[in-house]
């Protein structure tokens, strides 16, 4: 007679010494088959974990026999009685290793194709496998516990938000394409033939609305689109955490996200947070990281040696600084250990890294104890540097005997950063200087308002163009606008870029002034943005918030390296499902009904 699996009386993971002497009925996966002379063992796997179960042919010869035909990934229910194992067979590996199963009856529920990969955390197959058995790989525990985590963590958030009086609500996805930066997905409309829905890169201009229309706390966990380039940690489908508050500033808005930062990390890690967390501005990320989500759990910090640089006799320093640029470097302690092969002649030098990025080269010199007592340099680019400029250099980077001092020179300054940031990451990550276990996090704030691209001679927002300038840099959008800072902020944790956010124009002709040094006519502010100018004409609030990718949080919760293993069906790098082979051709009648024509063949 079947089981009735429908009465399941726990999950596996559930099965411990408080079970013994109970019968129990179970339902999973066949993870593993053992046969010991006649005794068979199954680990019976669900999403909560494994228990082992036993298969006497002595005491119970039918469900024996079909536990003998078993093979791996068949879907089966069993019902038996806990028990405890013997002293020297319990396995501490298992949360579940001190119980077992004797099995009385089993069903066999459905059987199994041989699974192309196993249903293990530890696998070495391609990701684009992995993704068209998609339904196997969310089979394997890390993954179950990926998704998991991410359910309890928005949990988590939205729970937090409903207690200080936030309210969730939907915005569409169907709206107008407006330039906030990436790339559009763009849907044909039917019923307006020749025009264009886009899906949203984010509700940012819907979440401002909603402060003027009166709802002054908001929060969403909301699904967003970006057609943009393809990249390892980049999905064209990502989800965020959407918050927005009216009658705020910057310390008000960073209070409440540090709030929520503190509470999942106790809740999901056991981890406590200390707020408020550092802060940093945006030019002192930049010159001592060279990037603007620094990692703090090590030192490494680019030291600016450019006075020091021209008086050297070395051309590439004084070439690149004739022409305007930098020369900037970090000091590595016990560095001068590192081989002359690591450096600059294996295949993954870190030479040859940089130069993947751009670099012309790594100048580099090694410190040791000079004959008289101050340090001295030897290799690399010893030779351009004097005892005079040594002992400056040495005095600007507090180098000692043993250390290493590696260089950037470039005609750009952003170019020198770009170059140092990857370099301090990669030197931490291979000399060890990252501690486990540390959680760092840190505020960037007063980023730029603008930056200008002499490529096409034009003002581009850093963050977007609703932002508030600081107050005090008001008067700069008319005499100096690069020097205009932004009401933003970043937070970052261990190098990496959590959330970010800002203050919001909310006054009519700031927003326009905005506009126009991003080079729009006013025909072309009330096409793109007319909703929001007419809104902005009936008493807008002042407000402002933040987004947080929800996809990265929960990869940085659970210490994993590969953005993938947080969604439930994701694409590839090129942004294709093989799973379900999307995006794929549509039939001819559906292009017909949408007035549109390919220009190509669509491509199989």
């Amino acid at each position: 007679m079947p089981l009735p699996y429908n009465q399941r009386t726990c999950y596996c993971g559930e099965v411990g010494l408080d079970r013994v002497g109970q019968t129990v009925l179970l339902c999973g996966w066949v993870h593993i088959r053992r046969d010991h002379g006649g005794m068979v063992f199954i680990d019976l796997r669900d999403r909560s974990g494994i228990v082992q179960l036993k298969f006497n042919p002595e005491t119970d010869p039918t469900a024996h026999e079909v536990a003998g035909r078993l093979r791996t990934e068949y879907c089966i229910a069993v019902r038996g009685q806990v028990a405890p194992r013997p002293a020297d067979m319990v396995n501490p590996n298992l949360a579940t290793g001190k119980v077992e199963v004797n099995v009385h009856e089993i069903d066999l529920l459905s059987t199994s194709e041989t699974p192309r990969f196993p249903v293990d955390d530890d696998i070495n197959v391609k990701d684009e496998l992995r993704l068209e058995y998609r339904f196997l790989d969310l089979r394997r525990p890390v993954m179950q516990k990926a998704l998991i985590t991410r359910h309890r963590a928005v949990k988590i958030i939205r729970d937090y938000f409903d207690k200080l009086g936030f309210v969730e609500i939907e915005t569409p996805f169907l709206t107008k394409s407006t330039p906030e930066g990436a790339r559009d997905f763009l849907v044909p409309s039917r019923k307006h033939l020749g025009t264009f829905y886009a899906l949203p890169q984010s509700p940012q201009l819907f979440k401002q609305l909603l402060m003027m229309s009166g709802f002054d706390k908001y929060m969403q966990i909301v699904r967003c689109f970006r057609d943009e380039d393809s990249r390892k940690d980049r999905q064209p489908e990502f989800t965020q955490l959407d918050v927005e508050m009216s009658f705020v500033q910057i310390d008000d808005v960073i209070r409440v996200a540090e709030g929520y930062l503190v509470r999942v990390w106790k809740e999901i890690l056991g981890v406590d947070l200390t707020p408020p967390f550092p802060r940093m501005p945006y030019q002192q990320a930049m010159l001592e990281y060279g990037v603007d989500r620094p990692d703090t759990r090590y030192d490494l910090r680019i030291k600016d040696v450019s006075d020091i640089a021209r008086r050297t006799e070395f051309k590439v320093f004084t070439g690149v600084l004739d022409a305007g640029g930098a020369v900037r470097c970090i000091r590595v302690p016990g560095g001068a250990a590192i081989p002359q092969s690591e450096i600059e002649k294996a295949d993954d030098s870190l030479q040859n890294i940089l130069r993947g990025i751009g670099a012309g080269g790594l100048p580099y010199v090694k410190v040791e104890a000079g004959p008289s007592g101050p340090p001295a340099f030897k290799t690399g680019v010893a030779k351009f540097f004097n005892p005079e400029r040594t002992a400056e250099l040495v005095a600007a980077t507090g180098a000692q005997p043993g250390d290493a001092i590696f260089f950037a020179a470039d005609k750009s300054a952003d170019n020198v950063c770009k170059f140092l940031a990857r370099l301090r990451e990669e030197v931490a990550r291979r000399r060890g200087f990252i501690p486990a276990g540390m959680w760092n996090f840190l505020w960037v704030i007063d980023f730029p308002l603008l930056e200008y691209r002499a490529e096409d001679a034009r003002y581009y927002a850093v963050h977007h163009p609703f932002t508030a300038p600081l107050d005090e840099d008001l008067p700069l959008l008319d005499t100096d606008p690069l020097k205009a800072r932004a009401k933003a902020y970043d937070v970052v944790v261990n190098g990496t870029e959590l959330a970010g956010g800002s203050i919001r124009i909310h006054r009519g002709d700031v927003q326009q002034r905005v506009f126009k040094l991003l080079g729009m006519s006013p025909e072309e502010q009330q096409l793109k943005f007319g909703f929001l100018l007419k809104a902005l004409q009936y008493g807008p609030p002042p407000h402002g918030g933040f987004a947080m990718g929800v996809d990265r949080m929960v990869m940085l919760l659970q210490g994993l390296d590969n953005l993938l293993d947080t969604f439930s069906f994701p694409k590839t790098q090129e942004f294709f499902c093989p799973l379900t082979e999307a995006p794929s051709p549509v039939a001819q009648a559906q292009l017909d009904e949408l007035g549109l024509k390919l220009a190509a063949p669509a491509k199989k």
